[in-house]
């Protein structure tokens, strides 16, 4: 690689470098947001673990919300299209 590349990659991430500390502060945000980590009675988790869990969380909850949008649209079906509960419902899937 060029050194000339090389300067201006360099340039190009000090502008948005983050620090060790920010990332482990962050780190630590997410591990006491996720409820499996969170149940932990160590603090000592990798950060690799903590991202992992992370993943799975986002993807856990994903399925949930796309479960419950099935749901609400069965009910959807299954309601008088001029109620109120119908009104709901379609707030509710927007």
């Amino acid at each position: 690689m060029s050194s000339r590349s090389s300067r201006s990659r360099q340039s190009s991430v000090s502008t948005t470098e983050i620090t060790d500390a920010q990332i482990t502060d962050l780190i630590s945000k997410l591990q006491q947001l996720i409820p499996e980590l969170r149940a932990r009675r160590s603090n000592k988790v990798s950060a690799a673990k903590v991202l992992h869990e992370t993943c799975n969380y986002i993807k856990s909850l994903h399925r949930e919300v796309d479960d419950l949008s099935e749901r609400l649209s069965q009910l959807l079906a299954t309601t008088d299209s001029n109620s109120a509960q119908a009104d709901i419902i379609r707030s509710l899937l927007m």
